[in-house]
């Protein structure tokens, strides 16, 4: 499954959860992402901040675990800078190490235009992710950013369709061939969606 199916369609179970940030600011308020991760990418905080999310994620997933709660898989999403980092297998393998989580419940999730910067490292980095055992899935799919031979060559376990080609549906005739399209495309490759 991929990490949109936080919630199975045939049973009504939870399958995943997704890590979301949020700062709660002293007189602001709750801030979303939207705003402060730019500001920490533009700052150069955006790794440590990521590197505390990786790691703060996989030890609740573990700790839940522990308690003997349904196991469900946590999706953390990569910013570019993360995703560019040389040392980013070894970030996710020590906090995979020092949680004891098992690599499969760990779902990282990197969006298309990250790819197309440089395919051959892209396509290097998401195999070393699954050669760990990480799920690995491309979200905002379908912004047009990922060329299909691209894709084909990319190891990854899920595409999740971009929210613009689904926020019309069921309504939308456009929208809903559009979305069929990119799904039998992705099936066709074996891809979960």
């Amino acid at each position: 499954m991929c990490s949109s199916d936080l919630v199975g369609v045939g049973d009504g179970q939870v399958t995943a959860v997704e890590a979301q940030m949020r700062w709660q600011h002293p007189t602001q308020g709750m801030i979303g992402p939207g705003e402060f991760i730019p500001v920490a990418e533009e700052t150069g905080l955006i790794a440590a901040i990521g590197e505390w999310a990786l790691h703060s994620a996989c030890r609740q997933a573990r700790a839940w675990r522990d308690q003997n709660l349904p196991l469900v898989r946590v999706v953390v999403s990569l910013s570019q800078k993360q995703f560019l980092q040389e040392s980013l297998i070894q970030v996710v393998r020590e906090a995979l190490h020092r949680t004891a989580l098992e690599p499969a419940r760990l779902e990282l999730e990197v969006t298309e235009e990250m790819l197309i910067r440089n395919p051959e490292r892209a396509a290097r980095l998401l195999a070393q992710l699954k050669e760990a055992g990480v799920r690995v899935a491309i979200g905002g799919f379908g912004t047009g950013y990922t060329s299909l031979s691209t894709l084909r060559r990319l190891p990854v376990d899920c595409v999740k369709i971009d929210r613009s080609l689904v926020v019309d549906l069921p309504g939308n005739p456009d929208a809903a061939a559009l979305t069929r399209g990119v799904v039998a495309m992705a099936h066709s490759l074996g891809l979960k969606v």
